[in-house]
């Protein structure tokens, strides 16, 4: 029996989007007005989402639908997602996608788009894109067509996030990996994590692996060496979730998730969101710093947007492993102060297109028992 609190998914900025585009498209393509739009997303479900807005002139359509975030304390929560969509002045074939007002332009490296595009995330990109082309050939338009998301308000609203100091400018992410907002209510969450590890414990596992969210789960099933069911995303709450595991009696508890999220460990976070902090740079500048790197390393660190570009620096000046290392043993300090001495502790972390770039000490064994015939038992 499920005992998990129930709470109010939402949808993505980039359901909403994707959502609003095929509307748009229908709507100047064939004059219909569309009141529910049916989406399909990554996450396995469809979504009925409500068209708020909707206008059309000659050549171009614009539809709006409200974001809606359920129980999650979202800042983007109540934003107009607009699409315009316009037959494309060159008549070639296809679709292409731009932003416009309220949505964010990528101007450093190392993010989901490059300096120059808008901060339209690929997954959101291919629902968009995918979509007012389905159109398109349902109507059987053969031209082109030029897709602009809009969100009235998003650049007041970016300045609540860490766009700027991820070198976004102009206004929000568009954003979305599953298409659904997973509700994050401090309380409720905490008591969800729990829930899960409680059912875990009472099929008898005794090991577990934490893991933030969809990213280190999609790495840890790319890894293909541990059962799916032995991986809990606990959010940001990577404290209260080893808090959890250690009453119920779990004695490993492995932590994966990607190096932006696990370095923070190594500051004594055990808490990941960045309302409560921020040190990323900082911890990768300082570790580096004790490996022996340059000033002008060190200032390239602190000045890189991303962990994924930091580990591009530090890759080139040779210093990668060993700053992996250096913070692995703070990392492994923070773990073990909070499980105590009862549960045996480690963590992975990866990097795109790097894979494992740090383990903490017997982090290995610990995965390999977790593997060892498919089970956490004994």
């Amino acid at each position: 029996m499920d005992r998990r609190p129930s709470l109010r998914p939402g949808v993505t900025t980039g359901s909403c989007a994707a959502a609003a585009a095929r509307a748009a498209a229908r709507l100047l393509l064939t004059g219909e007005e569309t009141a529910v739009v049916r989406l399909a997303v990554p996450g396995g479900r469809t979504l009925s989402l409500a068209v708020e807005t909707s206008a059309s002139r000659p050549g171009r359509a614009s539809c709006g639908v409200r974001k809606d975030a359920g129980d999650d304390p979202d800042v983007t929560h109540g934003l107009l997602i607009l699409a315009d969509v316009a037959f494309d002045p060159d008549g070639a074939p296809g679709v292409t996608l731009r932003g416009g007002e309220g949505v964010g332009t990528v101007t450093l490296p190392g993010l989901d788009q490059p300096p120059g595009e808008a901060a339209i995330n690929r997954v959101p990109r291919r629902m968009i894109l995918s979509g007012v082309a389905e159109e398109a050939a349902r109507a059987g338009h053969t031209g082109g067509l030029a897709v602009t998301i809009r969100v009235p308000g998003g650049a007041e609203v970016a300045e609540r996030t860490f766009n700027p100091r991820l070198g976004i400018v102009g206004g929000i992410s568009i954003l979305g990996t599953t298409g659904i907002v997973e509700p994050m209510s401090e309380t409720a969450l905490v008591a969800t994590i729990q829930a899960e590890l409680s059912v875990l414990a009472a099929s008898g596992e005794k090991g577990v692996i934490l893991t933030p969210g969809n990213y280190g789960r999609d790495f840890l099933r790319g890894m293909d060496r541990v059962p799916d069911r032995l991986a809990v995303k606990c959010g940001n709450f990577l404290g209260e979730a080893m808090d959890g595991a250690a009453a119920l009696g779990f004695r490993r508890v492995l932590v994966a998730g990607h190096l932006g999220k696990l370095v923070k460990l190594a500051g004594g976070m055990l808490n990941t969101h960045s309302r409560y902090g921020d040190c990323r740079m900082e911890l990768l500048s300082a570790h580096a710093a004790l490996c022996g790197a340059g000033q002008d390393t060190v200032k390239a660190l602190m000045e890189a947007p991303t962990t994924v570009q930091g580990g591009e620096i530090l890759k080139e000046a040779g210093l990668l492993a060993p700053v992996m290392d250096s913070l692995a043993g703070k990392m492994q300090e923070a773990l073990v102060r909070r499980a105590g001495a009862e549960v045996a502790v480690g963590a992975i972390a990866y990097l795109p297109g790097e894979g494992i770039v740090l383990r903490t000490r017997g982090a290995e064994g610990l995965l390999a028992r977790l593997e060892e015939k498919g089970e956490g038992n004994g």
